[in-house]
């Protein structure tokens, strides 16, 4: 059954440590998918699994006004925010959770290993982090932000392209990338830690240069030359069989 409520945008926001656990601010974007009144009754019912990575709810705001536990319904694998609450037009749900990456054996959602934190989103990952419709029909754009300590993690990864990255004064650092194209969840991928870098360039079939990057173990460079040349390998095919061109920056 389609959803009555369509997400538009994803800002995420990933606070990692490894002293404590983990925050996520999830800050979404809802259009209700009908105008009549039957959108203005229907509850906004979201996906969430506390177990594998101990995930713990902070806080939900909507609209930036913070909500009580007595204005939405926590269940088992659920958050529900009562429709009445919503109203007719667009609105703004925040959810807060934190959970601990390093407990999560599943290697499902958010988990840590062998230093690095990492994210398995498919098939039904995202609600191990954070309450949303974790489904492959909700479709958005996103927009994430990594804020972790730079000695341990010096590489902040994600979807789309690298729009603003900085030094804190904590000796933490952050980056922020931007996907402009509507993906389901399960394609949101997140990787921060001590990694290598080999770069490479393709150049587009209308002469844009792309920088291509892989990140690897440290000592395991000598073993991308195959990769990055099927990277290559991809990018032409797309081109000459569906004339569609490399679109982020």
């Amino acid at each position: 059954q389609p959803t009555p409520y369509q997400p538009e945008h994803v800002d995420l926001k990933f606070e990692l440590s490894d002293n404590d656990k983990s925050t996520i601010v999830c800050k979404v974007r809802y259009a209700p998918k009908k105008s009549d009144a039957s959108a203005v009754e229907a509850d906004l019912v979201l996906h969430g699994e506390a177990k594998p990575a101990a995930m713990e709810l902070v806080s939900v705001s909507l609209n930036s006004n913070p909500l009580s536990a007595d204005d939405y319904c926590l269940t088992e694998g659920l958050l529900t925010v009562p429709g009445r609450m919503l109203g007719s037009s667009s609105f703004d749900l925040e959810v807060v959770t934190k959970l601990d990456p390093a407990s999560n054996t599943e290697l499902s959602g958010l988990y840590k290993t062998g230093g690095i934190f990492c994210t398995q989103e498919e098939a039904e990952g995202f609600r191990n982090m954070t309450y949303f419709y974790d489904r492959p029909d909700c479709m958005a754009t996103y927009t994430t932000t990594i804020v972790a300590p730079k000695q341990q993690y010096p590489q902040l990864l994600s979807n789309g392209n690298l729009v603003a990255a900085g030094d804190m004064e904590d000796g933490r650092h952050y980056a922020k990338w931007e996907d402009p194209w509507p993906k389901p969840c399960y394609l949101f991928a997140l990787v921060a830690g001590d990694l290598a870098c080999v770069t490479d360039e393709f150049v587009t079939m209308s002469g844009k240069k792309v920088t291509l990057r892989l990140f690897v173990h440290h000592g395991n460079e000598s073993q991308t030359p195959h990769a990055m040349a099927s990277l290559k390998r991809a990018f032409k095919w797309d081109e000459e069989r569906f004339g569609r061109e490399y679109d982020l920056d």
